[in-house]
């Protein structure tokens, strides 16, 4: 997202990333109850936020005039396309949503010629202004407004996303809801699964319940849960007939009247009720071997590319996942791999044994890669619809969140699978972490943190694994990108720039081991597996900072000295790789923090100074703690 040079684009992109986190979502209602009105007729947005149109009775639609021509459709204007509704209170299925893009004003009627709407008053406007070219104004204007309005019924849309929602299975029914439909050409459809098993598949007329060769094919999906979060959208991309059925067999969906169809003749031999008796008399239902086809899958906004087969099974985003290690030989559901992106490797490249050193590295990033996992799952599932946190961030950042999970997934079965290879023990998963789940920066904020220590951890461990297990070396390292992408999408939800420093840490797997034990996991969870790393070391804890006003930036900390600790004591400063650094703690517990610092770094007590970072762990009195620097390019 960060493609700009210099300090202030940076600033730019930042703010256009805050503004997409921060997006708000507004609903207006065009003719409800009958009136010749869009409620609200007014809104103020910023850029990022999205606004969708419900059409309600007679044939209305959203079309952008200029102030100065109401009425008339702008060039390259914004228009929904007309959208009949029979009922003055129960919103057609057909939406529409427009990106506002910037604060200029923008103006909006709708065209319907049937009773002059524009000119009857049936205009909209989106940041307005309060003086000037008001909105008062511009109804006046488009009161006087020559006739007829355009666009004419027909046009399609543009400028905006044009959906029309289909139930599937509406109220425990074997029906679409709704089933028979004339749309436009570039319209979305929206399958909603609910509850029961189901699939979505196109067919041609005259063989319902078969698949279309090169048709849309969406899987079952069994569920109880309403609404469900699962969707398939696939685009109308002409004007042709499209029929669709459901393919399962049990009760005959198909067969028993559950079919659709958009853009059918209304009159004629290839009617939907015609269709539907064609249906009625057809052999057993059939579906393609793997789905999804042509059209977009997704689960609570994730996209799902492949589901390994024609069922979709989302029991891979229930808790148990998270506190279980996969056998010996398994993999997991397709599905996770859809979400991730990607599977596991074809081969490790796993050398023919493998060293003692190499057992208690794999152990420790499973280890920490559980508490990952555990975190990221936790917050997932809190953003995702329905959760705690649902519409806190836009789709496309649940969606990523979603990913991040099943990467993580991936990224744990790597140390599992290699230490089930050679036969050597796994770790224990907890089965309790003290989740600070109480708003959602809290949740970044402690996600952050768990990544930092799994890529400084990393860092340190193929150093340790070069001599001896070289093989760990590629399988740890195609690791970092993923996870430096994830602590780039947390940072920028927190408003941080995306990449604070030029090289990732390096902090001793052990001192990794000690923060997550000490501060994250709940003691006696982990079970008879359970394994130690090293010492659990106390928490730094950092009573006061000194931070400089105009910049920022982190000038001094006053950290709490354990009084069973005598002697002369040191901040070690872990940042980037090369980047160690000490600073004395005077009689106060005050200590400078090094002004080459930027972004997170780890603050470790120590009784000795000039330690390279693998003996740290041999000198800790408190630590690890992560604290905020600064952003470099935000002093002055």
């Amino acid at each position: 997202m960060l493609s700009w040079f210099g300090t202030s684009n940076i600033a730019l992109g930042l703010a256009a990333f805050a503004t997409l986190a921060n997006a708000a979502h507004y609903d207006v209602t065009v003719g409800k109850g009958g009136q010749l009105k869009f409620d609200p007729e007014t809104l103020s947005a910023q850029p990022g936020d999205t606004v969708t149109y419900q059409f309600f009775a007679k044939n209305h639609a959203v079309a952008q005039s200029t102030f100065a021509n109401p009425c008339q459709i702008q060039e390259n204007g914004i228009f929904s396309g007309f959208t009949p509704n029979t009922s003055p209170d129960v919103a057609a299925p057909t939406t529409f949503t427009i990106t506002v893009n910037d604060t200029k004003p923008l103006w909006f009627y709708c065209p319907q010629t049937n009773g002059n709407h524009c000119q009857s008053g049936m205009v909209h406007a989106i940041n307005a202004p309060a003086t000037g070219n008001t909105f008062d104004a511009y109804k006046a204007s488009a009161q006087k407004a020559a006739t007829p309005s355009t666009p004419p019924v027909g046009t399609l849309p543009a400028g905006g996303l044009r959906k029309l929602h289909i139930d599937v299975g509406f109220n425990g029914n074997l029906v679409f809801n709704p089933n028979n439909v004339t749309e436009l050409v570039g319209t979305v459809l929206e399958f909603e699964y609910n509850p029961a098993n189901h699939s979505i598949v196109q067919s041609s007329f005259d063989k319902p319940c078969q698949p279309l060769d090169n048709g849309f094919a969406a899987p079952f999906f069994p569920t109880k849960q309403s609404p469900s979060g699962v969707t398939f959208e696939v685009m109308v991309q002409d004007d042709k007939p499209i029929w669709f059925y459901c393919a399962q067999t049990a009760k005959t969906h198909c067969q028993a009247g559950m079919v659709g169809s958009v853009n059918a003749a209304a009159t004629g031999d290839k009617t939907f009720d015609a269709f539907k008796a064609l249906a009625a008399k057809a052999p057993p239902s059939t579906i393609p071997p793997n789905t999804p086809l042509v059209g977009t899958l997704k689960v609570n906004g994730t996209i799902i590319n492949n589901v390994g087969g024609n069922v979709l099974n989302t029991t891979t985003l229930d808790p148990s996942l998270v506190g279980t290690v996969p056998p010996p030989g398994s993999t997991y559901p397709p599905y996770i791999g859809g979400m991730a992106g990607g599977n596991q490797p074809a081969d490790y490249g796993w050398a023919p044994s493998i060293s003692d050193e190499a057992v208690e590295i794999l152990q420790a990033l499973q280890y920490i890669s559980n508490a990952l996992v555990a975190f990221l799952f936790e917050g997932y599932t809190r953003l995702s619809s329905g959760g705690q946190w649902s519409g806190v961030y836009p789709l496309s950042i649940t969606q990523t969140l979603g990913s991040l999970t099943a990467q993580a997934l991936i990224h744990r079965k790597t140390y599992s699978d290699s230490l089930q290879h050679y036969q050597k023990p796994t770790v224990s998963i907890c089965q309790s972490y003290n989740i600070n789940a109480t708003s959602v920066d809290d949740w970044l904020q402690d996600i952050q943190t768990i990544l930092a220590l799994s890529i400084s951890a990393k860092v340190d461990t193929m150093a340790l694994a070069a001599a001896n297990d070289s093989w760990l070396i590629p399988a740890l390292a195609t690791e970092l990108g993923s996870e430096a992408r994830m602590s780039a999408v947390i940072n920028m939800m927190q408003s941080h720039i995306a990449s604070t420093a030029p090289r990732e840490a390096l902090m001793p797997y052990q001192l990794t081991y000690s923060y997550i034990a000490n501060k994250y996991v709940t003691s006696g969870s982990c079970g008879d597996g359970s394994k130690d790393f090293g010492t659990v070391f106390p928490a730094l804890v950092v009573k006061e900072k000194t931070v400089e006003p105009s910049s920022g930036r982190l000038l001094s900390v006053t950290v709490d000295v354990p009084s069973t600790s005598a002697g002369d004591h040191w901040i070690a400063w872990i940042g980037a790789w090369g980047g160690l650094q000490y600073t004395a703690v005077d009689a106060n517990g005050t200590a400078a923090v090094p002004t080459s610092l930027s972004g997170h770094v780890w603050m470790v007590l120590t009784t000795k100074k000039d330690l390279k970072a693998h003996d740290i762990e041999t000198a800790a009195v408190a630590g690890p703690e992560m604290i905020w620097t600064t952003q470099q390019w935000g002093s002055s």
